[in-house]
């Protein structure tokens, strides 16, 4: 079947094989979506109807009183044998893993998350290496990660994406969604306002590394932003309409990474930008704010830095010089310093990609030379920074690093260096390449 070529509904792109004119072949495996009022009773059905007899569920002591606990009885109601770990500490690592799989039931045929994004990340994680599907019961909608097939967990002090797999029942009772605290429904807002410069960087990609592109994804997450985003005014009304309208928003742009095979249609230097605070708040022992919220803050500053560039000249010789002049020796030290215990999983990932080698910075910058007209039009298309703090503060979102307790010299640090959390090319590493990054983080600060 040919993908439609105009953005269609979420029930479209569940459990079919597409072709597309991009060349490659989608498919996303999640099967089942119920968004709406009452949707904890169609757990049960669910789990009937494909074929599951004995659920695990996982909670914290949060989402277990907000959904896990009703869920549990539920399931009794409906003659569904099932039983549940409540995690009582936040640390989302190996040691987490390993206390999930102690308790794990030895007839577990179906896991099923209770809650957001750690939780989701930690039940896919294990799901995936114990050969077991999972749902996710949703608790609020503050990111975009529900229909992901990647886990972002703490592996030895470094946040890392690792292969995992997408659920196959996603359920989001508008009745709880509606009562969430109001940040995180602001954050799962934040988070599709970072779509803009996300799917930004894959067009620039496209252009300077022939990177592959797909436009009706593209076409795809764009359309589902601007629908959910024209609603943000109801918002604050906490109508189940509205925030049902959003959950399905958040899901399908996951579905959009599911469809692709990774995270590219939804996720840019704007995330990477909060994976790296995520890591430096764990390093301190300091619970960050939702990820969503971090992914806002992000997406203004990057914007920030676009608009410096737009009025700074470019040399492109000078950027051939640093190329020239780049010293693999430094640039370890410097993140050995930004990253404390994370630096090595840092300088693995380099080794790998060597996104940084001077002979594949050299022929990026004759591309971009050879086209700048044509970045500058794709820069041009991104909306001014201002614009998006106005939305944030219309939600009542943060929208500086002061505000969720980044200061200037961490704020720095994350600017110059978050880039490497990833071996993805993004306007940050075109900054970089440019030898234009520092410079302009001194001006934006």
């Amino acid at each position: 079947m040919n993908i439609p070529s105009t953005p269609q509904d979420l029930s479209t792109y569940l459990d079919t094989h597409f072709t597309c004119s991009c060349g490659r072949e989608h498919y996303a495996p999640l099967k089942r979506v119920s968004i709406r009022k009452d949707a904890l009773y169609d757990l049960p059905r669910c789990a009937k109807e494909l074929g599951f007899r004995s659920l695990y569920l996982i909670c914290d002591t949060v989402t277990y009183d907000i959904a896990g606990r009703r869920c549990m009885e539920i399931l009794a109601e409906e003659g569904v044998t099932a039983a549940v770990r409540i995690l009582e500490h936040i640390g989302f690592d190996e040691a987490t893993v390993g206390e999930l799989l102690f308790y794990m039931p030895r007839d577990c045929d179906l896991m099923v998350a209770v809650g957001t994004g750690s939780i989701n990340d930690m039940t896919r994680f294990l799901s995936h290496r114990m050969g077991r599907p999972f749902f996710t019961v949703a608790t609020a909608a503050p990111m975009d990660g529900f229909a992901s097939a990647l886990a972002v967990l703490n592996i030895n002090h470094f946040k890392t994406s690792v292969n995992a797999q997408t659920p196959t029942a996603i359920v989001g009772d508008t009745e709880i969604l509606k009562n969430a605290p109001y940040r995180m429904i602001a954050a799962g807002l934040g988070d599709l306002l970072g779509k803009s410069t996300c799917l930004c960087d894959w067009k620039l990609s496209r252009l300077i590394n022939r990177e592959h592109y797909c436009e009706n994804l593209v076409a795809l997450v764009e359309n589902c932003v601007q629908q959910v985003l024209s609603q943000t005014d109801r918002v604050k009304e906490r109508d189940p309409e509205v925030l049902g309208k959003i959950m399905e928003g958040l899901v399908l742009t996951g579905v959009a990474m599911s469809l692709y095979g990774n995270s590219r249609p939804a996720s840019g230097c704007e995330h990477h930008i909060s994976h790296y605070w995520e890591m430096m708040f764990e390093q301190s022992g300091t619970r960050p704010v939702p990820h969503g919220t971090q992914v806002g803050v992000g997406t203004v500053l990057i914007l920030k830095l676009v608009e410096a560039l737009k009025e700074t000249p470019v040399d492109f010789e000078t950027a051939r010089a640093a190329a020239h002049a780049y010293c693999p020796e430094v640039w370890e030290k410097e993140v050995r310093d930004a990253y404390g215990p994370a630096a090595q999983g840092i300088i693995e990932l380099e080794q790998i990609a060597h996104k940084n080698s001077t002979e594949d910075r050299l022929q990026r910058i004759d591309t971009m030379q050879a086209h700048w007209s044509e970045i500058l039009n794709l820069l041009d298309a991104l909306p001014r920074s201002e614009e998006v703090s106005a939305v944030l503060k219309s939600l009542e979102s943060s929208c500086t690093p002061a505000e969720i307790g980044v200061d200037t010299e961490l704020l720095k640090k994350t600017l110059l260096y978050c880039k490497e959390v990833r071996p993805r090319y993004t306007i940050l590493q075109m900054l970089w390449d440019l030898e234009l990054l520092k410079p302009l983080v001194e001006t934006i600060l």
